[in-house]
């Protein structure tokens, strides 16, 4: 039985997008080789969400693509409704296609907060969803938030390959993790071996198959018959100071006592301690930046997972560039750049910014110059293509790191 996709009416499988991210929307049909589905998302007078989608679903796979661009509480909107329209028009199943996960930093609680990652969650379950394909989750647990299937991709294989195909003397770099909960990551960076061409390998007989020959270019790069990366590791460790204090809350309230009348404190007022009895929270004492490593002489690599907003690696630059860095690279996987980043980014000592194509950002790339792009369409395309025929997915997290 062949595994070619075709676009008739008799293909099983359906791919539908949003408007958050037309471009690689275009770029995921085209590598599976299918036109993409003929759905209208679009906003009404009132600003009301619509989806008019124009072909049937009915016993369908159905593939919904969405990520996160400025307007995200509205990309959320049109992806419950475009889920819901399938759902009430029975799809066999629908898998949703989330590259960049929104709301996903906000995912534990901090002071009176709630969780609005456990919100988002729930709407997407219980809309209909059938299984969640998303790249990079901010923190790996936020799977469990999910009572579906969650496949969390990496696109470290390509960022991997960028490294060694655009960075001149990449190995006489560092790779530094810019806070401790990122040194897994540079680790994997680091030290990721010959077992990344193991990894490609398998793929590349699919490819060869179902895709054009240029769309499995990065795949046969020259850069997996290389060496693997052996590369030194560095952590910077500490905050930046931005002259914050503790916020007043409430939590230094004082006692009950002093709030109640004389003739009705009683047995309350002597059963509670003297607040002068309770240990007094200090304000938050943010240590310096300091890099923990030898970065003199070579060029420093700062890897993360999100860059939003950029003074906190503007700050790491300087200081990677006191410690004797020559040359400093940003590389991460969600390049969201919101509010003045990108000017941030272009006036600062840092040369180039890496990111893929998980959320649209041509419009930041307009005001810095430094931010180059890697293409993960064809992660994405591979997942569906594997999902819809039922094939394991083990094959893209295979040598992936417990710790990645």
């Amino acid at each position: 039985m062949s595994n070619d996709i075709t676009s008739d009416e008799s293909s099983g499988m359906v791919v539908l997008a949003g408007n958050s991210h037309p471009k690689l929307a275009m770029l995921v049909s085209e590598r599976l080789g299918i036109r993409l589905g003929d759905a209208i998302v679009y906003n009404k007078p009132n600003r009301e969400t619509a989806v008019d989608i124009k072909q049937s679903v009915r016993g369908k796979h159905v593939f919904i693509l969405q990520s996160a661009s400025k307007d995200v509480n509205n990309n959320i909107m049109e992806l419950l409704i475009l889920m819901h329209t399938c759902k009430t028009s029975s799809a066999k199943t629908i898998t949703v296609i989330l590259p960049y996960l929104p709301y996903s930093k906000q995912c534990r609680m901090l002071r009176r907060s709630a969780i609005p990652m456990k919100l988002i969650a729930d709407m997407i379950c219980k809309t209909g969803a059938t299984r969640l394909v998303s790249l990079d989750l901010y923190r790996k647990e936020i799977q469990g938030f999910f009572s579906i299937p969650v496949d969390n991709l990496r696109a470290s294989p390509f960022l991997l390959a960028y490294i060694r195909e655009n960075i001149p003397d990449y190995k006489n770099a560092v790779v530094v993790a810019k806070i401790s909960k990122n040194f897994a990551i540079s680790q994997f960076i680091g030290y990721m071996n010959a077992n990344l061409k193991a990894l490609m390998h398998p793929i590349l007989e699919v490819f060869s198959k179902i895709l054009p020959t240029e769309c499995a270019h990065i795949m046969t790069s020259k850069t997996l018959n290389q060496n693997y990366l052996r590369l030194g590791v560095a952590v910077i460790h500490g905050e930046p100071k931005d002259g914050e204090s503790m916020i007043e809350d409430g939590r230094q309230s004082p006692p009950l006592r002093s709030h109640l009348p004389e003739d009705r404190r009683g047995s309350l007022g002597t059963l509670m301690a003297p607040y002068e009895l309770f240990p007094q929270q200090a304000a938050k004492e943010k240590p310096p930046l300091t890099v923990v490593g030898d970065v003199g002489g070579r060029i420093a690599i700062i890897v993360d997972d999100i860059i939003d907003e950029a003074q906190s690696f503007v700050a790491a630059a300087e200081v990677l560039k006191a410690r004797g860095a020559y040359k400093i690279y940003v590389i991460a996987t969600h390049g969201l750049l919101s509010a003045d980043a990108p000017a941030l980014l272009e006036e600062s000592s840092i040369d180039q910014v890496v990111v893929t194509n998980s959320v649209p950002h041509e419009m930041q790339k307009l005001r810095c110059h430094k931010i180059c792009t890697v293409d993960i369409s064809l992660m994405i395309s591979e997942a569906i293509r594997r999902i819809y025929y039922g094939e394991s997915m083990g094959q893209l997290f295979r040598d992936v790191t417990l710790d990645d």
